[in-house]
């Protein structure tokens, strides 16, 4: 007999045969019924799947957010079978579930189209009611060759090729449908459910090798309830809405190009803004932090050094000259990041532990190398600004900078509006630098850090461990927030780092007249400034606040009567360190106002004749088609006071 505890700490002793299914059904009919998997230790089985031992057991429902993954697994199997009794002949190849859904490749002669979809749809709704039972079976290597090479299935017996000897080859059923798969399931295609959709198809390479044949792609998405996929397709919609590519070109902030791939083009709107987010970020770091600038182009013995060489080589950019000189002949590289070159400014003299903490921070430029696919507008490109900054200190001194650094992560984070944050611990990676002595102290450091996040937050801040997902070199914070339509963004962090000082044989003279490595902390607000206003144009829909709008105020006239007074209104407002422009043209306020709706300026000051003999503006604001008339005396004093920096309003209080 074996012993297993319940989550309500119950203990109870069962065969070790026995099964998921037969322990639900002994605890309740109803729970039986309700039953989709079971966990052991926390590991995820199939409903008809032996005990084998003892351990902490759950009994899983749809509503269990573990569940989740087994739906979008499920919904893809049944994918894969509508799409071969639609068109037999098609070999299936890799489904894996992905965030918020689920794609297939398939192998097919004529490949799919967004037309087929609604057709593949109705196959799987249809598949889903005969409520067909999974059922695994374990094959050998040659049987599965043997059954998968006489269907014409030659992707899947590649795939049994390369699963390694020893290994189980497990084979699912779903009725008279089967498929090569690792498992778990459901315990049958009736518990998927109807809230599911197919989303759009693309071409993807077999085994993402473009060597290898192109294959067709069906995304999919899943979900426990019509109300979840509801409101996930009207998400959707909502990020379309808010693309920061589309909003970029309707707002004249940036472009891309395919001379310069990966890297912003900036017209003049987009980079006032892009310097008004640095302008902010040096204000919040001032008399704290002293700013530093390191080389963009080092020679590659730094980056051997550095570790980069060796492990980051492909993505980075190398240079050489074409001079003819000795000199000319090394290799470059661009930085991809600022580390190193903090490291070579701390180190350039004697540095006491009466100086500590030293704060260095960098608006850097760094390039890295991305694919050509995986580049998407601001979000990950080539060339970026990272709002870098590198604390070196004492052991001492680490907890005090880690909870220092969360303050002002928070800080900036709820000046742009941004409230639901998660903070996670990324404790220690099987492959790591530095001695477990050092990762005991700094991970011990670390969470006594989260727990202080969370009480001082009242439970505001969510808190979290990522176990075993720490960079090599040190424990991190990383800071996630939730935007305007529910999405997450990872943005900053925080890392603790044992390894680059020593590297570069970084010291500094402590009280014993001793040399000692500082602890380094890397740590990013932003993270890349580029991405981060990508985050900020989809949050805000382009609706900014009137302190961030790149064009704050359009002062727009009904009649050429009004010119003279429009311009000395926009000319006051600029004197006031407003960004004002005037739009005198000959064209009906109408048209006016929706040109101007459309490029998201926050406010449209309207001037007539009559505005121009009482000294007065007719104000809309962007989203409203309502109008405010006021004297000019009291508009400015309004604007004046909304277009502060929520950072210099909190110092003016």
């Amino acid at each position: 007999m074996i012993d297993l505890t319940f989550p309500d700490q119950s203990v109870r002793s069962y065969e070790p045969s026995a099964t998921g299914a037969e322990i639900a059904a002994g605890i309740s009919k109803s729970l039986a019924k309700k039953a989709v998997a079971y966990a052991l230790d926390g590991e995820v089985r199939d409903l008809s799947d032996p005990v084998g031992r003892g351990g902490s057991l759950e009994i899983l429902t749809r509503d269990d957010p573990r569940a989740l993954e087994l739906i979008r697994h499920d919904t893809a199997h049944v994918l894969a079978e509508a799409v071969q009794e639609l068109w037999p002949g098609t070999q299936v190849t890799i489904g894996p579930v992905i965030e918020n859904g689920f794609y297939y490749d398939f192998a097919r002669d004529t490949p799919f189209t967004p037309e087929d979809l609604p057709v593949i749809e109705k196959k799987m709704a249809e598949i889903i009611r005969r409520n067909a039972s999974f059922t695994k079976e374990v094959w050998s290597r040659e049987e599965a060759r043997r059954v998968f090479g006489e269907r014409g299935e030659t992707y899947k017996v590649q795939l049994v090729d390369a699963i390694p000897e020893g290994q189980d080859l497990k084979i699912y059923r779903q009725g008279d449908w089967f498929d090569l798969c690792r498992g778990p399931h459901m315990a049958s295609t009736g518990q998927i459910g109807e809230a599911f959709k197919l989303m759009k198809v693309a071409g993807a390479y077999w085994r993402g090798d473009s060597n290898n044949p192109m294959l067709t792609r069906i995304y999919g998405t899943a979900w426990a309830t019509p109300e979840q996929l509801k409101s996930y397709l009207h998400m959707l919609e909502e990020a379309e809405k808010r693309d920061h590519r589309r909003l970029g070109r309707e707002m004249d902030l940036f472009h891309f190009q395919e001379e310069g791939p990966g890297v912003v083009f900036w017209h003049p709107k987009g980079w006032s803004l892009f310097q008004d987010l640095v302008a902010y970020m040096r204000r919040r770091l001032r008399g704290d932090y002293a700013e530093v600038n390191a080389p963009q182009v080092l020679d590659k013995s730094l980056w051997e050094t550095s570790g980069h060489w060796g492990w980051y080589r492909e993505n980075m950019f190398q240079v050489q000259s074409a001079g003819d000189e000795a000199e000319d002949k090394r290799v470059f590289a661009l930085k991809p990041m600022n580390c190193p070159g903090h490291v070579m400014i701390f180190k350039h003299g004697l540095k006491s532990y009466r100086e500590l903490p030293i704060r260095y921070a960098e608006f850097g430029l760094v390039h890295r190398y991305e694919p050509s696919g995986a580049m998407h507008g601001l979000m990950r490109v080539r060339g970026f600004t990272q709002d870098d900054a590198h604390i070196f200190c004492t052991d001492e001194q680490m907890e005090a900078e880690c909870l220092k650094i969360n303050d002002l992560i928070l800080s900036v984070y709820r000046d742009f509006g941004f409230e639901e944050i998660v903070v996670k611990l990324s404790t220690r990676p099987e492959k790591r630098v530095g001695t477990d002595a050092m990762w005991d102290r700094a991970e011990s450091v670390m969470r006594e850090v989260l727990k202080t996040i969370e009480a001082q937050s009242g439970g505001r801040i969510k808190t979290g461990i990522n176990e075993g997902e720490g960079a090599f070199y040190g424990p991190k914070f990383e800071y996630t927030l939730r935007d305007a339509i529910g999405r997450e963004w990872q943005c900053g962090t925080t890392q603790v780092d044992f390894n680059l000082p020593e590297r570069f044989g970084a010291f500094y003279i402590d009280s014993n007249s001793d040399k000692v490595p500082p602890v380094m902390i890397h740590r990013a607000i932003c993270g890349s400034l580029e991405r981060f206003l990508g985050i900020l144009i989809e949050n805000f829909a382009g609706h900014f606040p009137l302190w961030l709008a790149p064009t704050q105020v359009v002062v727009a006239t009904i009649t050429s009567e009004a010119d003279e007074y429009a311009s000395e209104v926009a000319a006051e407002l600029k004197a006031a360190g407003m960004r004002v422009e005037t739009d005198l043209r000959n064209e009906k306020i109408n048209y006016k106002v929706r040109e101007h709706s459309l490029a998201k300026v926050p406010v449209i000051l309207v001037c007539g004749k009559r505005e121009a003999e009482e000294r007065s503006v007719n104000l809309r604001r962007l989203g409203s088609r309502d109008q405010e008339a006021m004297s000019l005396a009291d508009a400015q004093a309004l604007l004046r006071d909304e277009a502060v920096a929520p950072d210099l309003r909190t110092r003016a209080g």
